[in-house]
């Protein structure tokens, strides 16, 4: 009896065993996009179509996540605060605008205005006309000519329709200069009694106008 008993234990695994891997070569055989992935003990991973419900509770079968479905979402580490703040970004501040030396001939200029008129000066104190062109010109580390003549006669020729803050304007057939300050106005010492001062341009005859 118990050799029978044990025939027919052999006969059950040996069915088992056929069963399963018939049932995995069907389903090896052609795997759907989603599928889910079986352990069978004693057979091995066989892949089974998600929409195959597989009870978990076979002993000996294992059921994997399905074939293409998404992976679990695993939430980030929590890191604990700093013990310390993080110091500000500081970026460094932005370059200044560029000031053509023209126009830092004519703020240096400007700042004399009401120094007096002196024939011959060529500043700190007093200037003649063609010596605040120079100082203020050597304030933008340019080199002017010392007489209105010579001022005539140097830099590049511009038209008055193109006129720039800095332009030398020179006057009454080159006996007289200033500097253009924009808005149709120059900087000028004039004469004898008038201190450096601001006139339109078109309150004198021009002659020309240079660009250092």
């Amino acid at each position: 009896m118990a050799i029978k008993r044990q025939g027919r234990v052999h006969r059950a695994v040996a069915i088992g065993a056929v069963g399963a891997a018939t049932l995995s070569g069907l389903l090896v055989s052609a795997v759907p996009a989603g599928a889910q992935t079986i352990t069978v003990a004693g057979i091995g991973r066989i892949d089974v179509p998600a929409d195959i419900p597989v009870p978990v509770d076979i002993p000996g079968v294992d059921v994997g996540p399905a074939v293409g479905a998404p992976a679990p979402v695993v939430p980030p580490p929590a890191f604990p605060p700093l013990p310390f703040a993080l110091p500000p970004l500081l970026l460094p501040p932005p370059p200044p605008p560029f000031e053509t030396p023209g126009q830092r001939a004519v703020d240096a200029a400007l700042s004399k205005i009401g120094s007096p008129y002196s024939y011959g000066a060529t500043g700190p104190d007093a200037f003649d006309c063609s010596g605040l062109v120079q100082w203020s010109y050597e304030q933008a580390g340019v080199d002017v000519p010392r007489t209105s003549y010579e001022q005539e006669n140097a830099g590049r020729p511009v038209s008055l329709d193109d006129l720039q803050p800095g332009d030398v304007i020179t006057f009454y057939g080159g006996s007289h200069s200033g500097i253009y300050v924009g808005d149709g106005n120059v900087v000028h010492a004039a004469d004898y009694g008038q201190p450096v001062d601001i006139a339109p341009l078109d309150s004198m005859p021009v002659t020309s106008a240079h660009r250092y």
